[in-house]
């Protein structure tokens, strides 16, 4: 069975209605980055973050997956598939796919601020205090600017064994995720579809590219229709 990696950005699920990261303002619903996302903001501010995080954990719960999100758990009637994910929400494990990784955390859960390997699953509002086992406080279990992506390394093998490339709503900006199809082998197909595509110097030198300038909700079924009748 030849195996599909998709990527996927914020534009997939921003027809659930999740904002995008950034607006065109470049705030993050009405933050800078700095003051929400990044280890200096927590140290500086933490009941800040956590209020920050606790409004985007229950705008989560109120949402659903998309025709994109769908979509994609179609091609695992023919396909393995394994989605590579931006996304900090669980939308595409609520459509139904079943091999899903989150480079940038997962907002539904937290972990230690002391022990990293400590994660839990956290639908609640998450407060000062609130800790961890072994007496440490929790935090969102989201990769900030200017930490390591953990996830990174086994998202590359994956991008190596891929017989297709499949990129969605994505502005291919967002370093090192934008760069993750330089692992898969350059003579694969690939598809990128995003109602605006912006092609960066990594996918530029594929020579089996195929963009669908859509909306996710139409761009991945017209692609997953294709594939499934290859």
């Amino acid at each position: 069975m030849k195996k599909i990696v998709v990527l996927t950005g914020a534009g997939i699920s921003a027809e659930s209605g999740i904002k995008t990261f950034r607006d065109s303002d470049g705030l993050w619903e009405n933050h800078r980055i700095e003051d929400v996302a990044t280890p200096e903001a927590w140290a500086i501010n933490p009941a800040l973050v956590l209020d920050f995080y606790n409004q985007r954990r229950a705008q989560l719960l109120g949402v659903q997956p998309n025709d994109g999100h769908k979509a994609l758990v179609d091609l695992e009637k023919n396909y393995d598939v394994h989605i590579v994910t931006q996304n900090v929400d669980d939308l595409h494990e609520r459509a139904g796919s079943t091999q899903v990784l989150h480079l940038h955390g997962e907002l539904r859960k937290v972990r230690s601020e002391r022990h990293p390997d400590l994660v839990f699953q956290w639908d609640k509002d998450l407060h000062l205090g609130d800790q961890c086992p072994r007496g440490a406080q929790l935090r969102p279990h989201i990769v900030w600017f200017g930490e390591a992506v953990p996830m990174l390394e086994p998202a590359a093998g994956l991008a190596s064994e891929a017989d297709i490339f499949i990129i969605v709503g994505t502005s291919l900006q967002v370093y090192p995720a934008a760069s993750l199809m330089i692992y898969a082998s350059p003579h694969i197909p690939f598809y990128y579809v995003d109602p605006r595509p912006q092609v960066n110097f990594e996918l530029s030198r594929m020579p089996n590219l195929t963009i669908v300038a859509e909306p996710a909700s139409t761009g991945v079924r017209k692609v997953v229709s294709q594939l499934l009748d290859a």
